[in-house]
Formats: structure tokens, C-alpha cells, sequence
């Protein structure tokens, strides 16, 4: 009974965390203050956003999450500030997050995200209206799904709604943080008076990394050179069903290509008509942190300054035509082990038919 009691005061407090973290970063100190440690005398981490001193009881109490609380809600005020700035792969962030958000939806909504993000206006109120009620909901939701599947496990809403509002762990969470950050990075990085990318991040355009590793003699998937290629339907007329391709080659936009089947072992370990599936790996390179070095010494950087930090196979689902529709399957990169799975399926079901029980399951 006390527990019910107390739970809205603990939802409000969560809230409330959430609305001074979100503005301190997006109009107050923390816009324009240089980042520096809660131990640090001069930081200007206000206490809220602090873990305190007693002895972490719970995750959300702990110096870890206030820390992805902290680095949650200045990249998502950040978002507002690069909205019109020019963007690495698009003329602006704005047009970004239009194109990445149009077959994005909340899970079980079936809206893309890219109808709320059409001006800072509607984006501020998906965040500071639609954000915390989706939160909630999914907190609520988790927490009911514990009671009903008689697993034993029992989640506190209150925790988990802070989890959800300010260090969110969901793929979605880490997808955006992750676009975020690299958008910023990439934008204060640019050249005075050019809006040309900071070196690297040309080659996210997938037709200068294919050139590029050409000419390096590194392994890309082949490509054709034909000029341009029409598709025809093969019973439509009227000029219908008819369309033109002009390759990159020759300055086109499209890059044309054979479709490449999955490998022998892959294939033995998909369904069939399974699309061609993927191991995506994070590296990291030490051959530049002393470059003097690097350029006094014959080998340059060695095959050793080069790990592995993760690797994920995305085995693609029967009938699907790439693997964003997949199974997830983390493997550990020392081993080659592939580990457990998960899925971001349930983010790219679109259509107000998702509303339906059972239509998404989340």
C-alpha cells in the first residue's frame, strides 16, 4: 500500500529530474560548460544529475547511471542545436533525422517518428510530452507483463520509468546517442568556412568508400560499371512500370550491383530465403596515439595497434530483403562464440494496424 502511495511523488520527481537535466544542457550553464568530472571543484553538474554519497542500493543510484543520465540528456539537447546545422551525410541534421526516422516507429504505435520531428516545435513536444508517456507506458507495460507470465521476476515502475526517461539501455537509446554524438563531433570538426565533412566521415557515402577502397586494394563488394540499367515491369505499359538508373560511375545516384548470396557455413544457419546477412565489427586502432612513432617507424601502424572491441551477426529473418530484419546475435570477438540474441524488429512495424494486441510484440 505504501508502495502505491509513494509511487506517483517518485514518477513526479523522475519527471521533474528529466525537465531540469533536459533544459541545464539545452538553454542553462551546461550548453556552453566544458565537461568536467562531479569530483571536480569546478563543475557545473548540478546535484541532481550526481550520484550520492550513501552506498548505491539500487542501479539508479549507482555513479554509472547518473553518468548515462548525464551523457543522455546532453546529447538529446544537442539534437536541437545541430537541427538546422549542416550534417555529414545530408545538408542539415534536420534532413537526417527525416529520412532515418521514416520507417522508424515506437514499438506497437505503427507512427513513423519522422511526423513529430518535422520542426523544432513538433520535436520539443515529442520529447517533453510524448517521451515521459512512453516511458511510462513501457514501464507499466513491463511491469504487468512480469505479473501476468508468472516469470517470479517483479519490476519496480518508479525504477524502470527512470531507467526509460534518463539512462535508457533500448537499442533505439543507443542508435540516436550514437548519431548524435557523431553528428556534433562531425559538425565542430568541420573546416572553418567549409561545409566539407572532417576527414573520415566522407566515407559514409558508400559509393566514396567503395572508390577508395578500390584504389587501396582493400576487399568491397563488387559493382557493375554499365552506365545505366532500366527496369521494366514485365505486364505493365503506358509507361508504367518503367524506371531508370544511372549508375555512380557516370555521377548517378545509384550504385548497381549483383545480389550477393550468403556464404556456405552463413547460409547453413539461416532459414531458408534468408537475405544476405552481416557480422558488423567495432574496431579500434592504438597506431596514431603516438604518431611520431608511427611515422619513424618502417612498419607504420602494426596489424597488433588494431582490436576487436565487439562484433554483432545479424542473421536475417525468412523472406526479409536485408538483415535490419534480423536476429541479433552478439559474438565475442576473442573467441569468434556467438552468444545470445535479440531483436530490433519491432522498431520497423509501421501501419496503425500495430496498435492491435499482439501485432507487435515488445
Amino acid at each position: 500500500m505504501g508502495q502505491a502511495v509513494s509511487l506517483p511523488f517518485k514518477l513526479a520527481n523522475t519527471t521533474l529530474t528529466f525537465y531540469r537535466g533536459f533544459f541545464h544542457y539545452l538553454l542553462g550553464t551546461g550548453r556552453h560548460s566544458p565537461y568536467l568530472p562531479p569530483s571536480d571543484p569546478s563543475s557545473t553538474i548540478p546535484s541532481y544529475l550526481r550520484p550520492h554519497q550513501h552506498t548505491p542500493s539500487t542501479y539508479t543510484s549507482t555513479p554509472i547511471f547518473h553518468r548515462h543520465a548525464r551523457m543522455h540528456l546532453y546529447t538529446l539537447a544537442s539534437a536541437f542545436y545541430l537541427y538546422h546545422k549542416p550534417h555529414y551525410r545530408k545538408p542539415s541534421y534536420r534532413r537526417d533525422i527525416l529520412d532515418n526516422f521514416s520507417n522508424v516507429a515506437i514499438p506497437g504505435t505503427g507512427i513513423p517518428l519522422s511526423y513529430f520531428v518535422w520542426n523544432r516545435f513538433s520535436a520539443l513536444t515529442l520529447v517533453c510530452v510524448g517521451y515521459p508517456a512512453i516511458s511510462l507506458a513501457a514501464s507499466v507495460h513491463k511491469w504487468m507483463k512480469g505479473l501476468l507470465t508468472f516469470s517470479g521476476e517483479r519490476h519496480s515502475i518508479s525504477e524502470e520509468y527512470k531507467v526509460r526517461l534518463l539512462a535508457p539501455d533500448d537499442w533505439f537509446s543507443y542508435w540516436r546517442l550514437n548519431c548524435r554524438i557523431a553528428g556534433l563531433h562531425a559538425y565542430l570538426n568541420m573546416e572553418e568556412g567549409s561545409l566539407a565533412p572532417p576527414k573520415g566521415y566522407e566515407m559514409e557515402n558508400k559509393w566514396t568508400f567503395l572508390e577508395v577502397g578500390k584504389e587501396r586494394n582493400v576487399p568491397i563488394s563488387p559493382y557493375l560499371t554499365t552506365p545505366a540499367i532500366v527496369v521494366k515491369h514485365r505486364n505493365e505499359e503506358g509507361g508504367m512500370g518503367i524506371h531508370f538508373y544511372k549508375n555512380a560511375t557516370e555521377g548517378g545516384d545509384w550504385i548497381i550491383q549483383e545480389r550477393i548470396e550468403n556464404g556456405e557455413w552463413v547460409q547453413n544457419h539461416l532459414p531458408e530465403g534468408a537475405p544476405l546477412s552481416t557480422f558488423r565489427v567495432i574496431t579500434q586502432s592504438r597506431g596514431a596515439l603516438d604518431v611520431k612513432k608511427t611515422n619513424e617507424s618502417s612498419e607504420g601502424c602494426r596489424v597488433e595497434d588494431i582490436t576487436a572491441l565487439s562484433c554483432v551477426f545479424r542473421a536475417g529473418r525468412k523472406g526479409a530483403e536485408t538483415d535490419h530484419d534480423s536476429i541479433l546475435f552478439d559474438v565475442d570477438p576473442s573467441t569468434g562464440k556467438v552468444l545470445g540474441g535479440t531483436t530490433n524488429a519491432h522498431w520497423y512495424r509501421l501501419g496503425l494496424s500495430q496498435l492491435l494486441p499482439g501485432r507487435c510484440p515488445w
